[in-house]
């Protein structure tokens, strides 16, 4: 795929870029008040930028609308991301994350729940059921006829070893649900050490692509190539789920935690927040 280097999508990249680079900020600000998965929080901020930013159709004022695109996050420990990304189309404020994450009677706990948040989908935590989920989803709306609305799910690399998501996809691709599309953060790492030591993946992409999927290989910290992977979709009513490799970086955009397993999760000190928002804006000031 060619990208579409106009003028304007130049500005969209930019201001795409910004974005992406206020959330990182925000989150470590949050990792600085609570622990969060700041690590695969970092690596897939890009795409969660993009897609939430400019590809999703969600009003944050209706949002049960019928006609919206839903989110699944499988990948359950990136509730803060998802938090923040919703906050910047309107869903709620930024200052209400920074108040009420992870507190008794809170509407964001550590894993998403929509028991709590009304813009949060479907519960996760639990790795490997997001994505059966949002297959049944995307079942539900073929056979109503609803050819508008796109099923997406965010998955981890490391969850990709949860039987449960293999029996998923090949029911996505039996029912021929081409509103599904599955994103999956390959940072190459999880909780416990790199995923080559764990349970290796060796050719994910052509494993989905076995299943009868459409693979799409992307780096997943480049705005440009995420965009041209939104901007190049085939349509909604087609009959092949579609899946997103987004290769990325764990901990991405601040050095000391940039392929470092040991921040999975954690909690930074002030220093390491001033140093980590100067890194960031750094990057950003050079980028542009």
């Amino acid at each position: 795929m060619k990208y579409n280097s106009s003028i304007s999508n130049k500005k969209l990249i930019k201001e795409l870029e910004k974005s992406a680079m206020e959330i990182r900020i925000n989150l470590l600000k949050l990792c600085n008040q609570e622990v969060i998965h700041i690590g695969g929080d970092l690596s897939i901020t890009d795409v969660m930028t993009v897609l939430w930013k400019y590809k999703i159709n969600y009003n944050s004022k209706l949002p049960m609308d019928e006609s919206r695109d839903r989110f699944v996050l499988s990948k359950g420990h990136a509730s803060a991301l998802l938090s923040f990304c919703q906050a910047s189309i309107g869903c709620f404020s930024v200052e209400e994350i920074f108040k009420e994450y992870a507190k008794d009677k809170g509407i964001f706990p550590m894993h998403a729940c929509n028991l709590l948040n009304p813009f949060v989908e479907v519960s996760t935590g639990s790795l490997g059921h997001g994505m059966p989920i949002a297959c049944g989803i995307a079942a539900g709306l073929k056979l109503k006829n609803n050819f508008s609305s796109r099923v997406y799910t965010l998955m981890g690399d490391g969850e990709q070893s949860e039987g449960s998501v293999w029996e998923a996809a090949l029911n996505a691709s039996h029912y021929k649900l081409g509103n599904l599309i599955v994103i999956i953060d390959n940072n190459g790492f999880e909780a416990d050490g790199s995923i080559e030591e764990i349970t290796s993946l060796n050719n994910l992409a052509e494993k989905y692509r076995v299943f009868g999927w459409r693979v799409d290989e992307i780096n997943g910290n480049d705005i440009t190539e995420i965009v041209d992977f939104f901007d190049n979709l085939p349509p909604v009513n087609g009959e092949q789920p579609i899946c997103l490799v987004a290769k990325t970086i764990k901990g991405k955009g601040i050095s000391f935690m940039e392929n470092n397993v040991c921040w999975h999760s954690g909690k930074i000190n002030d220093k390491q927040l001033i140093d980590g928002i100067t890194e960031l804006k750094e990057a950003y000031r050079k980028m542009n």
